[in-house]
């Protein structure tokens, strides 16, 4: 069992940055991949970003290329999604997600957060 906690959220100008963080608890996080999803109001949860287990590559939405970048510290259990030139579109709520072993990043995850709000004033 994994046991994702996100933090990082907020209120911000457009134009602003964040950084996300996803600490998670277990022994085994390096044999994750992990994920960053976010639901806007009244809509689905849409794939942003992740970062595979067994080359640390990053892999982005087509919407996130360029402004968003996600990290992982397996040191210390946690992901980080940095989100740069903040626009009212980016707001919604932002999950950090786990998936066990395999080697793709698409597909179900197996643990999900609760979710950090980020929303982003005009």
């Amino acid at each position: 069992q994994v046991q994702l906690v996100e933090s990082g959220g907020g209120l911000v100008q457009a134009g602003s940055s964040l950084r996300l963080s996803c600490a998670a608890s277990g022994r085994t996080f390096s044999t994750y991949t992990m994920g960053w999803f976010r639901q806007a109001p009244g809509k689905e949860r849409d794939f942003v970003a992740a970062i595979a287990w067994w080359s640390s590559s990053p892999y982005y939405a087509d919407s996130v290329k360029g402004r968003f970048t996600i990290s992982r510290d397996n040191a210390k259990n946690t992901v980080y999604l940095q989100i740069n030139s903040l626009q009212p579109e980016d707001t919604a709520v932002y999950y950090c997600a786990a998936k066990r072993g395999g080697h793709t990043v698409t597909g179900s995850y197996d643990y999900w957060g609760q979710g950090t709000q980020v929303t982003v004033s005009s």
